[in-house]
């Protein structure tokens, strides 16, 4: 057994890890502890709960496959970003398999409202990158947006078709794009 004290991000990579081999039920405080080399009491030491833990890793897997890597500015443009988004939701379902669909799964009772505001937070990070790249983009022509139709409308009506698509395991974002590109531009 490790003496030495793990660190959260070290459990939460393990964690990863285990949904990446073996799928959402290999993670618990035992597996975790084993495969970290550690006692169950020193998983204890960073989630009081299984619950806690299985909050943790959702965020942190969400994390992974959508941080905006470099900040939103290096997207030239919205359908840049586009792409990029539908590029990680593929890399993502290949990297954790069934994660898209599973995970809200893992909480019950109480804890599904955890699990859900988990997914909630990931998700308005999403859209801010969005709505940021939307607003920084050069090409967006005049006039396009107004009182009644916002960036703020239009990121949501986007987010909302790259869910479905999400759910739907669907990465081909080329009808999103078409009809992003005869709005936008």
């Amino acid at each position: 057994m490790n003496t030495v004290v793990t660190s959260r991000e070290a459990i939460l990579a393990v964690s990863r890890k285990l949904i990446q081999t073996q799928g959402w039920g290999a993670v618990n405080i035992r597996a975790v502890a084993r495969d970290c080399n550690i006692s169950i009491g020193s998983v204890y030491n960073y989630f009081s709960s299984k619950t806690d833990l299985i909050s943790a890793v959702v965020e942190s897997v969400w994390c992974d496959i959508f941080h905006f890597p470099g900040g939103q500015g290096q997207f030239e443009n919205f359908t840049d970003c586009i792409q990029w988004v539908f590029e990680s939701m593929k890399r993502g379902d290949e990297k954790y398999p069934g994660f898209f669909n599973l995970h809200s799964m893992s909480f019950m009772g109480e804890e599904k409202t955890q699990g859900q505001q988990l997914m909630a937070q990931s998700w308005k990070h999403i859209q801010e990158g969005l709505f940021m790249v939307l607003k920084q983009d050069q090409k967006v022509r005049s006039g396009v947006f107004d009182e009644s139709f916002t960036r703020e409308k239009f990121v949501e009506l986007i987010f909302s078709l790259i869910i479905a698509a999400l759910l739907q395991q669907n990465y081909d974002c080329s009808g999103i794009l078409g009809m992003v590109c005869r709005v936008l531009y």
